[in-house]
Formats: C-alpha cells, structure tokens, sequence
C-alpha cells in the first residue's frame, strides 16, 4: 500500500524475481531427478540467470510453467554441450586416477643410482658401439644419418643399437635382481 491506500502490484520483472525466488525448491527438485546431484545448484542458478538477463514481458499468468520451459531449456542446451564436448569421456582429476609421485630421499637415491649404472655400462661398451648408442638415442639422429656420419651401413648402426640395448637392459636386470633379493633378505624375520 502507497500512501492514499493503493495496493502497488510489482512489475513484471519483480514479479519474475520473486517467483523465481519461490519457486527455488520445485526448480532443485525438478533437477534432481534429471540431472546429477553436483550440476543441480548450477542448473538452477542458470535459469534464474537467464530469465534475469532476458526481462522477459510481464508474464503474471503463468509465471510457473514459464520457469519450468527455461528449465528444460537448461537441460537441453547442456545436453547439447555435453556431447559436443564429449563430456561423458572425461573423468574426474582425483589422486587414484593420478598419482602423486613423491620425490622421497629413497627414491632420489635409487634414480641416481639407477643413472650411474647406466653410465658405468655405457663407458663399458666398445667405442664405436658407445658413440652409435649416443647419437642415436640421446642426439636423436635417425639410423641413416648416423650411418653416413660414421662411414658404416644402416644395419651395422642397428646392430651396435640393439648390443648397445642388450648390455644395459642385463645390467639394469642383474642390478635389479641383486636389489630385489636384497630387500627380501632385510624383511625376514629371526
């Protein structure tokens, strides 16, 4: 009531944001049995959203079934988006899906010993196989330029590779053994 006793009747718009307000409760519900728990706070906020960016005309007759058309609105365009967007593929970011890989004292220890190893076996190795190793695998260069660099045959490059691989791949092996053994005679008791 105004002054002289009228009765002010809100405008469209406020009659559409205080519905809006009301009807919070039946839009959640209405959601909750369509979309999953986490998106349906969302989903409400978007309705609510897009009516107040639309101002829509005074829709005092059925307010109701207006929210609910904005809605199902909402479900449809998110429908849409979520197969555009092959939602459905995605999968959420949590720690058993990936790890945390901690740099313990341990572990640094073993990688560096693991390093030295590697390097140990590699001055272990003949020079030309060593140099063949080198420039394929650490400066990337392809099987035919290595040849051509060295004055030698593809194959010849291959074979110094896969002796080159043998010899680590058995040193790294027989290191990996003696460790696993060594763990296993710490654990047993008496």
């Amino acid at each position: 009531m105004i002054g002289g006793g009228r009765k002010v009747e809100p405008s469209g718009d406020e009659a559409l944001a205080d519905s809006g307000a009301r009807f919070t409760p039946a839009l959640r519900a209405f959601f909750s049995r369509r979309a999953p728990a986490g998106d349906v706070e969302d989903l409400v906020q978007e309705v609510l959203l897009r009516i107040q960016k639309r101002k829509p005309a005074p829709i005092v007759n059925n307010v109701e079934g207006y929210l609910f058309e904005v809605a199902a609105n909402v479900l449809i365009d998110r429908s849409r988006r979520d197969r555009t967007r092959r939602r459905s593929d995605h999968c959420e970011l949590q720690d058993f899906h990936h790890p945390v890989d901690e740099m313990s004292p341990e572990r640094v220890l073993q990688g560096r010993e693991q390093i030295a190893r590697v390097l140990a076996t590699l001055e272990a190795l003949p020079e030309r196989t060593r140099r063949v190793f080198i420039l394929v695998r650490f400066e990337e260069m392809s099987y035919k330029l290595v040849a051509q660099r060295l004055g030698i045959s593809v194959s010849a490059v291959e074979k110094h590779v896969m002796k080159a691989l043998r010899q680590l791949h058995a040193r790294l092996r027989d290191e990996d053994e003696v460790d696993h053994v060594g763990h296993r005679d710490t654990r047993r008791p008496g």
